[in-house]
Order: structure tokens, then sequence, then C-alpha cells
């Protein structure tokens, strides 16, 4: 069986298997390049968003956050997604990872609070647009104005997404580009005044440390998100460890160098506020730039929304396509994008958009913390409990040397979980205790509504699921059965050793030549 073979979901009937295997091979959607621009958008989109990390911490930090904290978090988190979602090369994710490590329950739990996450995120984008945008066109943040634009401006990115990732991938490439030639003509006028003293500014007795570390964190995450097309990628074996071996240089270039050149030509740290880029154009180059930047900050929040909006519906498709929710969630458009899921999410941003920056800003990151440390640990546990899983890219170092590199990652994401204990914000420990609560209670109900027939479901249930993230997969051969998990009261076995089609009948899976979308196995019929 193939790497390729390998993304290719267990159905509940053979007619289904055929018809995914053959919508699989002829879309194909997300080629390097526009996968790139993804994971850059899921992460980045560009400076913009840094400011408040220069306000609240001083220069000399923000500079010292964007060099190190990359490699404390940044590339930590893109080797695991880069393992993991070659490991499982489907929709549904960081879902399969847990799921595969810890069982359904809480596989169920990780996609709830990634989703509540990124819904989250993107709700912030809108905001930023408009900020954006009231620099042209003033008394668009408040009133009546306000609430109606967001409507329109989410309304018109959903439908954008809703058109299909090809499109989405591609915008993205031109939209990156658009967005980072206005800092290099910044940066070249910035050139002969930078004063380099201005580097290691710094007050520690003045920075606000909680301010400071979930900007800085939430400038530097998600890039797990991405594993939620891999459904979508060709070849995912290859394209993930180059694409985000590639947004990893990037975000990294794209926040650290317009920073260092911006605090390099002002003294004035309390002018470091959300959409300061735009005042900095202004004094280094004239109106003509700072028009630019704006143009290019609104462009940024289209682009990180439309990444965001992409993983965030096609996680709930996912989900809803191995059984964890309703069918009605796994329906597809003429696009071939999650209807329902699109819909879902647009929802769920025009709710939190209610909220400002700061506030937005937190309440994401401390339920994406939640689900960060599950897919650390789930990493962890294939790593040791099942070593000789077929991994098409492994990260090139030993268990014991991955654990290490863990530990600074996983100190952080502790750390920003105990900021509001520290401070005692009950209103963020309530929002934190709501979504734990939330997702506990709703995995059962759902598995009720499976088991009394309230909604219908697709394909095969979530502990079937997990059987099959592993029977569907190549085997590495001399694996001790005594090392892996126990599944229903017996080792997991891969496709080699269980002969799925014939060992966990009426499931099949899709045959290495179910890729020629012109041939159809009679026998599967």
């Amino acid at each position: 069986m193939t790497m390729e073979d390998s993304s290719v979901p267990f159905l509940s009937n053979a007619d289904a298997a055929v018809q995914s295997a053959v919508r699989k091979q002829k879309i194909k959607p997300l080629s390097l390049l526009p996968l790139v621009a993804l994971i850059f958008y899921d992460v980045s989109g560009g400076p913009f968003g840094i400011e408040d990390a220069v306000s609240a911490g001083g220069p000399l930090l923000a500079i010292l956050g964007f060099l190190i904290l990359p490699l404390v978090w940044s590339v930590p988190e893109a080797l695991i997604t880069a393992e993991l979602a070659t490991t499982f090369p489907e929709n549904s994710g960081y879902v399969a990872w847990v799921t595969a490590a810890f069982g359904p329950f809480w596989g169920f739990q990780e996609g709830f609070w990634s989703w509540v996450s990124g819904v989250t995120d993107n709700s912030l984008y809108p905001v930023m647009f408009l900020s954006y945008l009231d620099a042209l066109v003033p008394g668009l943040k408040t009133g009546w104005q306000r609430n109606l634009l967001l409507v329109v401006v989410s309304l018109a990115l959903s439908y954008l997404n809703y058109r299909g990732l090809h499109i989405v991938g591609r915008t993205a490439v031109v939209m990156t580009g658009f967005i980072i030639l206005p800092f290099l003509v910044l940066m070249c006028l910035a050139l002969p005044h930078i004063k380099p003293a201005n580097w290691v500014v710094v007050d520690l007795k003045t920075v606000q440390w909680g301010a400071f570390l979930n900007v800085m964190f939430w400038n530097l995450n998600y890039w797990d998100s991405v594993s939620t097309l891999a459904g979508e990628v060709p070849n995912p074996g290859k394209t993930f460890p180059r694409a985000l071996f590639g947004a990893v240089i990037l975000v990294t270039t794209t926040y650290a160098l317009p920073l260092i050149f911006g605090v390099g030509v002002t003294t004035d740290i309390a002018d470091w506020k959300l959409g300061y880029f735009a005042s900095l154009a202004k004094q280094v180059g004239g109106h003509w730039l700072s028009w630019w930047m704006v143009a290019a900050a609104a462009v940024s929040q289209i682009g990180q929304f439309e990444a965001e909006m992409s993983s965030d519906s096609f996680q709930l498709l996912g989900m809803a396509e191995r059984g964890f929710l309703p069918k009605g969630l796994a329906r597809r458009s003429k696009h071939d994008t999650p209807t329902i899921g699109i819909i879902l999410s647009s929802l769920g941003v025009l709710t939190l958009s209610t909220f400002d920056f700061l506030q937005i800003v937190e309440l994401l990151n401390i339920v994406y913390c939640l689900a960060e440390l599950m897919e650390f640990a789930a990493f962890l546990y294939l790593r040791y409990k099942v070593p000789n899983l077929y991994r098409p890219y492994r990260v090139p170092l030993p268990n014991w040397a991955v654990t290490l590199m863990l530990v600074p990652a996983g100190a952080l994401l502790l750390t920003i979980l105990a900021l509001p204990i520290a401070r005692g914000d009950w209103e963020m420990m309530a929002w934190t205790g709501g979504c734990i609560l939330l997702g506990l209670l709703l995995y059962p109900f759902l598995q009720t509504a499976r088991k009394r027939e309230w909604f219908e479901f697709a394909g095969v249930s979530p502990h079937d699921f997990q059987s099959n993230l592993y029977a569907s997969l190549p085997v590495v051969t001399g694996s001790d059965l005594s090392t892996r998990p126990v599944i229903n009261g017996a080792p997991v076995m891969t496709a080699d050793e269980l002969h799925v089609g014939r060992a966990q009948e009426p499931l099949v899976a899709v045959p290495p030549h179910a890729a020629d979308p012109d041939h159809v196995d009679e026998s599967l019929l």
C-alpha cells in the first residue's frame, strides 16, 4: 500500500469507497506554493499585529522574541505537524493524531478546542480589516456602520472560501507578494535613518508580561491548522515538510526584519499599537507609502481570514466524514468545499467579533494551548508506543531528543494557561472552563444521537475510525505487538497484518488501482 493510498479513509460501503477515490484523484487543489501561502496566512499574514509586542515589552524584548521564539515554538510545532500530517494525511487533521493515541473521546475534545480557537482567531480579521479601512474612510469602527460592514465583509470572504481551495490558494500566493513588497520599500527608505541604539531599549519594570506573551504567541501559532487540509494535498509526504520549512523561513523573516528596521527609526514605544506600520510608512516615505501599507494590511486580513476559514471548515468536514459529527457537516458544494462548515464558522466569527483585539487574542490563545498540549502528548505517545508506525516524514531526531525539544514549548503553553489564574481573571477562567465543559458534554450527546438515530452519521463510528487509522497504513515489519496500543481488547494491527477488506467487513479499503479514475474493481461492487 502506498502513502497516497493511506490518505483515503475507510468508508461504510464499496460504492462510496470507489467514488471517494475517484474524487480525491481528480481534485487535489493544493500544490507547494499555494500550501506555503496558506500556512503563511494561518500563522502570520505579514507583520501586521506585532506592533503591540513593542509597546508591551519594548524594542529589545520584541526583537529577541521574534528571533528566539520561532526556534523554541514554531520549529517544534512545524516539525510535529510535518510528521503527523503525513502519517495521517486527511482532513480531520489533529483529530486523527489524538484519536490514534488516546481514543475518540479525546480526539473529539482536540477537534472541538481547535475549532473554537480557530473561529475565535478568525473573528480578529474582519475587526482588523475595518481598523485599517477606517484610516481611509473614518467612522467605520463604531455604530451601525461597523456591524453592517462586519456582516458584509464576513459573508463576502466566506463566499470566496466557498468557491474552492484552488481559488483561495492561488489568491494567497499573489496576496503574499503584494503584502511583502511595501515592507521591502519601507526598509530601503528607513535604512539611512536607523539608530542601532534603539534596538536595545528595554525597561523590565514596565513590561506588560501578559500582553507581551499573548501577542508574541498569537503571532507565531497555528502551524498545525494546515493539517486539516492534508486530504487536499497531492503527495503530502513530500509536499508538507517542504511547505512547512519554507513557511517557517518566510514567517520569521517577515516578522523580524520590518520590526528591526521599524524600531531602528523611532524611539516612541507608546505609538506601537495596532496599525502603527501605516504611520511609520508615512514618516519614512510619505502619504503614498502609508496608503500602500493600509492596502497591504487590508489584504493581509483577507488572506488570514481565508486560510483560517479553510482550516476550520475542512476540520468539521473531516470530523463528519469520520463519524464524529452528523453527516450534514460532510456535505460538499459543487466547488468541493464544506458548505455547512463554512456557514457555522462564519456564524462564530460574527458572534466573537464584538470583542476588542487583545481580548480576542487571549480568548483564542487559552483554548489553543489546551489543544496543543494534547497534540504534544499524542506525538510523544505515538513515538514511544508505536515506533514502527509508517511515517512518510519522520522528525530526524531520536525519541529522547524530540522530548527535550518539546520541553520549552510545553513550558510556554503552561505559562500562558497560568496567566489568567495568576492575575485572578475570572472571566477568562470561566471561558476556559466553559469550553472544556461543553466539549465533555457534546461527545456523549452525539454518541447518544448516533445510537438513537436522532441524526444521520456518515461512515464508521469514532471507535472504528481509531482502529482504521492504523489498519489503513502500511506496516513497518518487526513491530512487537506488546508495544502497541490496545483497542477493543487487542493490539492495533495494520493493513498488511489484518488484510483489512476481509478482516473488518463490511468496512473496505480503497485498493491501489482505485487511483485510476477510469478503473473500478468489480469485486468491490
